[in-house]
Parts: C-alpha cells; structure tokens; sequence
C-alpha cells in the first residue's frame, strides 16, 4: 500500500468513529511535515555561515587580547582563515553572508594585503572562484607560517578550547606551521615569514634549479682596464725590483739626514699612499673576482673615443664604503602639475629626460642649463652632501628640447649607454628612438597590446628590453621594428625590467608580486623569485651580477641571490613606494629613491656577509643597515644613475603644496 491508500483508510476509519476533527488535524499536520525539511535546510545553512563568523571573530579577538611579545605571530594566522572563510561561504552560494563577513573583517588586513582584497572583491560567484587565477591559487596552495614553539603551544590550547571544528578544519587543510626555536620575532623581520606553498612554490622551486651564468661579460672596457692594470702592477714590481739596489745605496747615504728627514719622508709617503688608494679601483675584490662570462648576443663594438672615456672615468673614480659616502646631485622638476610620469638620467648625468602625462618627452642639457642665469641651486643642510638644482616650464625662454610623437602619456624613459639615443614607451602601446644628436625620432616599434609600462637599454646598448600591461616583456634590436624574444609567465601586470650585468638575462618584477629571471637567448624563465607582499616597482642589478635589488609598493627592499634565488636580507625603512634603485660601481652600496620624498644608502655588504640564522641570535634588524637617509624638499625621487666616478644623480617631481 501506498501513502494515499494509507491515508484514506486511517480517513475513513476516523470518519466511522465520529472524530470528523481529526481528518482536518490529520491533513494540517501532513502539511507542516511537508515544510519541514526546507525549514531545516535554512536552519542550517544560517548556522552553517554563523560558524565562519563567529569562529573567526572568537579567534581574532584572542589573538588581539595576546601579551605583544607572541601577538605578531599569532595574527598571522588571522589572514588565511579570513579568505578561506570568506571563499568556503562564496563556494557555497551564500552570497549575502559571504560579503557580510568580508566587509565585517576586511579593515583587519586592509594594511598588508590591500591588493589582495581587490581581487577578492570581483568574486561575485562559485565560478569566479575557478575561472579568477588569484582565487584557484590560494585554493589550490598552503600558507607557511613561521612561528615559534611558545606561540605555537598558545594557539592549540586556544583551538582546543573553542572546539569550532570549522575554524579547526581550515587551519588543519590550509595552513601549515613552521615551528621554529627560541623568541619570537617581528613579521617585519623576516620576509619568509608567511609564504604560499603548494602549486606555485613547488614550480617557482623546480624553475630555480636550472643553472645559471651571473658573471660579467668578457672582453667588455672594465675588463680590458682590469687586464692592463694587472700587467701594469707587474711591471712595476718588476722594476722595483731592480732599484732595490740602488735603494738600499740611498738610505745608507740619508741616514745623516736625521729623524726629521725620515719623518717627512714618511709623512710624504703616507699621502701619496692615501692618494692612490683614493684612486685605487674599488671593484678589485668584487668585480674583478666576478667570473668572465661569454655574451651568448652579439654585442656592437665600443668605439675608441668611448673607451677613453671610460677610462678617464675609470681613473678619477671614488671609492665608496659605510664610511664614504657618495655625493649627491639631486634635481627637481618644478610645475608640473603632477604630469610627470617618468624621468631617466644620462650615464654621465650631462642629460635629464622626462615623460609627461600630455604625451611629451622632454630632455634638459646640464650644460647649457647651468650656463643660464636663471638656474638656481640649493645646497643641502650641513649633514648632508646633497646639491639641488630646480628647473622648470615657467621660465621664460624654454630651456629643453620637446619630443613629440606619442598619442598617450609616457611612462618609461632611458638612455642609452652613450646618451647619444633615447627611448620612449608609452600607453599608446609603442617605443619610440629618439636621437639626441638630431633631436629627431627614428623608429616607432610595435608588438605589445596594452600600455608599456618601462623600457630599458642594455648595458652594451643596441639591445633593449620593455615590459607591459599584456603580461609580457619583449626583446629588442634598434635595427628591427619586431621584438626577438616575448617573456611570457607572469599573472598580472609587468611593471618594470632590468638587465643583467653579462647581457644574457633580465629581470621583471610584476604586480603579482614575483620577480622573474629570464634567459635573454632562449626566451625561458631560470628563476622565480618570491617574497614580496605588494607589486614590485623598481629592480637593480649588482656590478658583479651576483645579487639584484627589488623594491615594492610597501617600500621593501629585497637582496637576492641569483645562483640560489633565496632572499638574502630584506631592508626596510622606507615608507612609501620605492621608486628607482641604484648600485654603486663596485657594488658596496646600494641607493633607494622612495615617495617618501628621502633618499637612502644601505650596506648590502654587511647584509650579504651576515647569515641570517646569526644575525636573527644576534637580535639585529633590517633598519640598522640603512647608514644614511637624505631628505628633500618635498620631491618625491623619481631615478638614480651612479655615475662611472661613483656620483649619484637623482631626479623627482616637487610634490603640490596644499
């Protein structure tokens, strides 16, 4: 029998007994019983999205009320259970609790991970969980967290007492500890601290173990002058030797010559010493160790008026160190009415380029600049060694030369080695060769499908390298319109390139927050590097070409090692976007131009000889690193260019009063 026939019997059964109320009663009951399981449904799905908040909100609060010795690591737990909590109650189609709970807790890491939330916030649905790539990669990896053993002893008798198997379930699946002996320490400290384990670190890890040639170049002017000075240094012991002699004859004939003799012979022998170790090559136990690597391009040869140039430059070079400090020639562009994209300086700090956002590229000439009665200067205060020098629109009779071809702002610039070119990109998706000679644009170059965000020249020139909006970075050739080699791999948006040191890699930093190593020859990717928590907005390269430099929109520095592609120290002190990044020619020094309107110096020598395991016993930080930090008058730092004699010049928009 069915449930109708059931029905009708028990019906008619009560109908023959009189209880005519009780069929009503019976049908009102088959009704409720019908409406039941929707009931329980709702029940449970509002509990359901009640545990994420409420469990969320229990473990944020404990870890807040923690002693402020443990309270840093323990918050760290906070952020991956926040987005998994708030992708689980997406996954799940409640909508409405999902972004109640994300508008609820956002202000918690609206500070770190602010870019990250964005992304978040275009998860309207299921399938954008699978179709956004920022989402499937958290889903898909594990956050390592380092923490120590007291912390992490704290944080399971927490979860243990709250007994919300929720809570419990994603710390168990999504998250996995690092568990680490001793005090704990400062997230600022170590930037792998939190990092993503899983699909991307296990890729970033097998790119890393490809085999790398970070070398200088062979046969380059540094290693011809490297050369010559060897053979030199040789030849004059050589002749020493043979007046050793004749010596040993004169200091026998000036013994007569008494104490004041020999005290100024001695005095005269130390300045002359000191003289030429102030001209002595810095580089000699650095670059010239560096290993000598072949160019696997075809690189233009130097002419000889470059070369003597070079060498000159060489010769009267300043040797730079914790201790001497190089000066500083900062110039600051005045009226512009925060139109200044981009702003690039000449090798030898004879010409200053600007990108403009009225799509016009701009080249002041020092030298007739500073013949103008109109240029003004502002010396520095008097601990620092900063000369200032302003130009400007509104002066009258124009004092630069206008270059005019682009249809959209312009946001990259460089020069190239000589300063006898350069090059332009733009939002109008081209690269334009200017000649500073002619004063005249030669090429347009075409290939990328969105803005370009920075173009670089090669350290040998001919060769340049320009990043994009489309995800990619190009190769080029000035003789070519088409790009050679197309770079390929990073998720989002390529904000700025540098080339190595030997010509045969770049480096791309990118909003996703990597910086990629790429092989110039073969198109391929040999290194991922990983660590940043904002995009990375400026890259350096070492002399040697051992060690490259990134800094981000936090204001973080990152040294790295190429061969391991580990990070070897982080420097922090700045507090706004690190805009350009500058080595010194013997690679002692590293400078950083920031929005924070400060120029700043750091030893990445001491940072670099320092392992980190001792240094974290020791209790020292990143900020001790930083010898000197100059500021200006409210000019945000837009480039640096060291100079072949260890000058550093900088440029920067004077930000607007009021």
């Amino acid at each position: 029998m069915d449930e109708d026939q059931i029905e009708g019997c028990v019906s008619g059964y009560l109908k023959q007994k009189g209880f005519t109320q009780n069929e009503d009663q019976l049908q009102l009951t088959n009704t409720d019983s019908s409406l039941q399981p929707d009931t329980l449904n709702r029940t449970q799905l509002e509990r359901g999205s009640a545990r994420y908040h409420d469990g969320y909100g229990r473990l944020r609060s404990w870890a807040y009320r923690s002693l402020d010795s443990y309270k840093h690591e323990l918050l760290r737990v906070l952020y991956p259970v926040f987005i998994h909590c708030f992708m689980y109650l997406v996954a799940k189609g409640q909508l409405q609790e999902a972004w109640n709970f994300f508008n609820t807790f956002r202000e918690d890491h609206e500070m770190i991970h602010s870019r990250d939330l964005q992304k978040l916030e275009l998860v309207l649905s299921p399938t954008h969980l699978e179709e956004m790539e920022f989402a499937h990669s958290l889903r898909q990896s594990k956050f390592n967290i380092k923490i120590c053993g007291y912390s992490y002893e704290l944080l399971l008798q927490h979860l243990h007492s709250m007994q919300s198997t929720t809570i419990i379930g994603i710390i168990n699946e999504h998250i996995s500890f690092q568990v680490t002996t001793g005090q704990p320490s400062s997230i600022s400290d170590d930037p792998e601290a939190v990092t993503l384990t899983g699909s991307i670190q296990d890729a970033a890890n097998q790119i890393n173990q490809k085999e790398i040639l970070w070398g200088m170049f062979e046969d380059s002017v540094e290693d011809h002058i490297d050369k010559a000075g060897a053979l030199l240094s040789d030849t004059e012991k050589g002749e020493g030797e043979g007046k050793e002699g004749e010596n040993d004859e004169s200091k026998k004939r000036s013994i007569d010559g008494g104490k004041q003799g020999s005290s100024i012979k001695k005095v005269k022998k130390e300045k002359a010493s000191s003289a030429t170790g102030k001209n002595a090559k810095p580089e000699a136990n650095t670059i010239s160790a560096a290993p000598r690597i072949k160019p696997e391009l075809p690189l233009p040869t130097v002419s000889t008026d470059v070369e003597l140039s070079i060498l000159e430059d060489l010769r009267n070079r300043v040797q730079l160190s914790s201790v001497a400090l190089p000066s500083v020639n900062f110039y600051t562009f005045v009226n512009t009415h925060n139109g200044l994209s981009c702003s690039s300086i000449s090798h030898d700090g004879s010409l200053i380029a600007g990108g403009f956002s009225d799509s016009s590229l701009k080249v002041w000439d020092m030298a007739k600049l500073e013949q103008q009665p109109t240029t003004s200067f502002w010396q520095g205060g008097n601990d620092t060694s900063q000369n200032e020098q302003l130009f400007g629109q509104n002066s009258g009779k124009k004092q630069y030369t206008l270059f005019q071809g682009h249809s959209g702002p312009v946001y990259g610039a460089t020069f190239s080695p000589a300063g006898d070119f350069i090059l332009s990109s733009s939002a109008d998706k081209t690269i334009r060769l200017w000649s500073t000679k002619l004063n005249a644009n030669l090429v347009c170059y075409k290939g990328h499908n969105y803005p370009i965000w920075d173009v670089q020249f090669s350290p040998a020139g001919h060769y340049f390298a320009s990043c994009s909006h489309d995800r990619t970075a190009r190769i080029w050739t000035m003789d070519r319109i088409q790009p050679l080699r197309i770079m390929a791999g990073h998720l989002s948006d390529v904000d700025c390139v540098q080339w190595h040191a030997n010509c045969n890699y770049i480096a791309t930093g990118s909003s996703d927050k990597t910086v990629r190593l790429w092989n110039v020859q073969s198109g391929e990717c040999v290194r991922v590097f990983i660590g940043h928590r904002s995009m990375i907005l400026s890259l350096a390269m070492s002399p040697d070409g051992r060690y490259m430099a990134s800094g981000d929109e936090d204001g973080t520095i990152m040294m790295w090692d190429l061969s391991s592609g580990c990070c070897v120290t982080p420097l922090v002190g700045h507090t706004s976007c690190v805009w350009s990044l500058a080595f010194s020619c013997e690679g002692s020094l590293l400078a950083s131009g920031s929005a924070d309107c400060t120029v700043k110096f750091w030893d990445v020598t001491t940072g670099i000889k320092v392992p980190r395991n001792e240094e974290n016993r020791s209790g020292n930080t990143n900020r001790h690193r930083s010898l000197k930090s100059l500021p200006t008058k409210s000019a945000s730092v837009y480039s640096l260019q060291f100079s072949r004699r260890n000058l550093l010049f900088a440029a920067g928009a004077l930000a607007k009063s009021g």
